[in-house]
């Protein structure tokens, strides 16, 4: 990429997206999210920041999922994707990592972003997915959202609120990799940055994937 290829209005919706805060940007990413059509906006913002807050205070934990790298992330719109059949397994894509890390220097975000940080928080993004799968931090955080789905005497049965895993994994990740900004940001960015090239680079607001 050089800066003749993120032309002006690139820039511009890029200048856009750094004005927001990071609750916002998870706002945005519940608000795109299939089952959360038509609800009140205050709880949507009300998830993400309980969804950032809980993932925030995750402990880091290293990753047990091995690690592969591939090329083709662009073209699908993803940067990692965590697997858990036949074995846990974190997938990068490279050349959205790269991507990523040109567009970051372009932007001088360099100081919200360290040299590495990026596939570092990819990989701590991804072992909160291996947690939320496997652990009991699944139900840790459907009690900490508090969308209650049935109330029969004492028992209270807790649903499941679509996309605040990911806002979790994205504030874990900001958390133990030092960054300044989430990674929703970045990866904002980099969907706007990649679209004019990679038209299916833009299918989702935050390059990461997880399948079971």
């Amino acid at each position: 990429m050089t800066a003749a290829l993120l032309d002006r209005a690139a820039r511009t919706a890029i200048s856009a997206l750094e004005a927001d805060d990071d609750v916002e940007f998870g706002v945005r990413l519940l608000a795109n999210t299939p089952t959360h059509e038509g609800r009140d906006p205050e709880l949507l913002r009300h998830w993400a920041r309980t969804a950032d807050a809980f993932g925030a205070a995750l402990p880091p934990v290293a990753s047990t999922a091995r690690v592969v790298e591939s090329d083709g992330g662009l073209a699908r719109g993803l940067m990692a994707r965590y697997t858990s059949r036949p074995v846990p397994t974190v997938e990068l894509f490279t050349d959205t990592l790269a991507l990523a890390e040109e567009l970051i220097d372009l932007l001088g975000w360099r100081h919200w972003y360290p040299a590495g940080s990026v596939r570092a928080a990819a990989i701590a993004h991804e072992a909160v997915h291996e947690r939320l799968h496997h652990g009991p931090a699944k139900k840790s955080l459907k009690r900490a959202l508090d969308h209650v789905v049935l109330r029969a005497g004492r028992h209270i049965l807790y649903g499941h609120v679509a996309g605040a895993d990911e806002i979790a994994a994205h504030a874990h990740a900001r958390t133990v990799c030092g960054l300044g900004r989430s990674p929703l940001l970045l990866t904002a960015a980099l969907a706007t940055a990649a679209e004019p090239r990679h038209g299916s680079a833009t299918r989702s607001p935050h390059p990461h994937g997880r399948e079971k």
